[in-house]
């Protein structure tokens, strides 16, 4: 199946509460790759956790005062989560009517979640290998569910599935904190993983996965071997040890969602000067600067739910604009 790539889009989150300002903005700043908006100031269940736990199959989940924890049955949160997610796809609808092309959703990926989600006990998941083990299953089949629902109400799109892994560094180096913060969890088994990894990313049978991490350390090899059509990312965080890696990635297919411009409030620079760096890493791995727009969607930095409205529309528009200036001047 050939797809076209936008050449720009969001990561995900948005400030505000309100579905359809979301979509509005969110369709009206991207025409060629637009995303299903999440607003976590609505609070719990808007979260990016929570949402995703709302997604499960026969897992559920509670807010407790420590965070999100795992039960026997829906309760409220589980519902308000359920609940929240039908506005933002009513939202989301409305707002692409007649739409065909790339269309990117959102959900927490199975190493994130196990890290975030308490066991009955008050533990990670992470701590017990047959809960992550269920907790990927349920999770791949309420993707199934989720992606399905996206294709019915908008069924031009050419659905792309962004698993955002923000904990996986820290999964495999065994630095998620137990419940009580005095030591950390075990590292997981890379192989172990990447395994996990590749059956969740493999439940999107009819397009593209990309997997979104603004943690320093990306392990760029791992995430392409998963699977992993693209890799989204701060690119403000890389460093010189990582031009291997991305050299290798690019050349392999793997797209860049390189994140540029800042998630939060201030300044913006000139739209050239946001991919100055983009063009200056293309130059060292001595890449065709004609490559550029075919491997590179331009993003935030990371999620917008901390900036202020304004802030979040101009980013946007500054991410289309920053993008178009890379199309036309590679070098």
């Amino acid at each position: 199946m050939s797809f076209t790539w936008g050449p720009a889009t969001g990561v995900g989150s948005m400030p505000g509460d309100d579905a359809r300002e979301a979509a509005k903005t969110v369709t009206g700043s991207f025409e060629d790759f637009p995303f299903l908006a999440e607003l976590p100031a609505r609070g719990p269940g808007a979260d990016m956790i929570g949402r995703t736990a709302g997604m499960l199959v026969d897992l559920y989940a509670r807010v407790e005062p420590s965070g999100w924890r795992i039960g026997d049955r829906p309760g409220r949160d589980t519902k308000r989560a359920r609940s929240w997610l039908g506005e933002d796809l009513d939202a989301l609808e409305e707002f692409t009517q007649g739409y065909e092309g790339p269309l990117k959703v959102q959900a927490v990926g199975p190493w994130t979640l196990a890290a975030a989600l308490e066991l009955r006990g008050g533990e990670a998941a992470l701590s017990d290998l047959g809960a992550c083990r269920d907790l990927a299953g349920s999770l791949a089949e309420g993707l199934r569910t989720h992606l399905a629902e996206v294709r019915r109400r908008v069924p031009g799109a050419q659905i792309v599935l962004q698993l955002d892994e923000p904990s996986l560094i820290a999964v495999l180096r065994g630095q998620v904190k137990s419940a009580s913060g005095y030591r950390t969890h075990r590292a997981v088994d890379r192989q172990r993983v990447e395994s996990t990894l590749r059956d969740v990313v493999g439940v999107h049978t009819d397009g593209p996965v990309v997997v979104h991490s603004c943690a320093p350390d990306v392990p760029f090899a791992l995430l392409r071997r998963a699977g992993a059509a693209a890799i989204s990312f701060d690119f403000a965080l890389l460093t010189e040890r990582d031009d291997d890696v991305i050299g290798e990635a690019v050349e392999g297919g793997t797209r860049l969602f390189a994140g540029v411009v800042p998630g939060t409030d201030g300044p913006l620079s000139d739209p050239a000067g946001s991919v100055m760096g983009v063009r200056t890493l293309w130059r060292r791995l001595g890449l065709h600067p004609g490559l550029l727009a075919e491997a590179v969607t331009v993003t935030p930095s990371c999620g917008l739910a901390g900036a202020s409205p304004e802030y979040a529309r101009r980013a946007l528009a500054h991410c289309a604009r920053a993008a178009r200036s890379l199309a036309d001047n590679p070098e």
